[in-house]
């Protein structure tokens, strides 16, 4: 059994990044997406630089990159940064662009109006490299009070899904497949209304938490062909390790839980999950 981890901060790990990575290659994972957003646009390289010192290593996975800038700093997704951005989207080892996208919950996040703007720039980009966009949407229901207070009636959700309505055809779709909603945590409507523009959604550890029976229930409900799970990793350590660091080698917690969900054998969920991440990422076809 092989599985994919499609999200991961491997620039996170500052002291035992290769003690990470070959406890991931023993626990059965043969692929890692490394995200490239660093702590903001002046280090969205990083992943690219660890897929470049340790791809074809000894216990290590195959690596790949993405590069984007994350909508807690879109106030610095200026000139500078978009072009910087452009040109790590155009390495071959860079499969996606992202994260991106709309994160109303945190009263520091920039505003509104300026995460939108980051948001589409960024999806030009994506266009113009032909390559998918990794999506992070946090839910504005669950903000803070003063959060909501700066945000008044502007919703994540929807702000995002009438931009991807207003600008989806920038793209090419015969051509190029849209991408990825990561770590999910949506409502029925939200994957029905992703799922018609031809995302994949991604599940991370939260999806083992006792609360999550809705995200469970949508997880069930997903097309075969869509589902990609993650770790997110060092964020949500996934039962019975939450609260922990997460890494990648935890992501069988993940896949065992979705194969309770949907009613087939953890197997079946590697061998799905690993399956779309290849066609989702042709570069990353060769079997593992």
């Amino acid at each position: 059994m092989t599985l994919i981890d499609s999200h991961a901060h491997l620039d996170m790990y500052s002291d035992d990044l290769p003690e990470v990575l070959a406890r991931a290659q023993s626990a059965g994972v043969g692929t890692i997406l490394a995200i490239g957003i660093g702590d903001g646009p002046d280090e969205m390289q990083r992943a690219l630089e660890i897929v470049a010192e340790y791809s074809g290593r000894a216990n290590v996975p195959k690596l790949y990159a993405s590069a984007g800038i994350h909508p807690q700093e879109a106030h610095r997704a200026d000139a500078n940064a978009q072009d910087k951005l452009a040109r790590l989207a155009a390495d071959e080892r860079v499969i996606a662009v992202g994260e991106i996208g709309l994160d109303y919950y945190h009263v520091e996040n920039p505003e509104a109006a300026v995460q939108r703007a980051a948001f589409v720039a960024q999806i030009q980009i994506a266009a113009s490299v032909r390559k998918p966009i990794l999506i992070h949407c946090r839910t504005s229901e669950l903000a803070r009070p003063e959060a909501k207070e700066k945000f008044g009636t502007a919703d994540a959700w929807a702000d995002l899904l009438t931009l991807l309505d207003e600008h989806w055809n920038l793209f090419d779709r015969g051509a190029i497949q849209p991408g990825i909603l990561h770590c999910f945590s949506g409502s029925h409507e939200q994957a029905r209304r992703s799922l018609e523009m031809g995302f994949y959604l991604s599940f991370a550890g939260n999806l083992t938490y006792p609360k999550a029976t809705s995200l469970r229930e949508v997880a069930a409900s997903v097309p075969a062909d869509r589902l990609l799970i993650e770790t997110d990793a060092p964020f949500l350590a996934p039962i019975p390790l939450r609260g922990q660091r997460n890494e990648s080698a935890l992501i069988a917690h993940t896949a065992e839980c979705m194969a309770g969900v949907r009613g087939i054998s953890i197997e079946e969920v590697a061998a799905i999950t690993s399956e779309n991440f290849r066609r989702l990422f042709p570069a990353t076809g060769n079997k593992n």
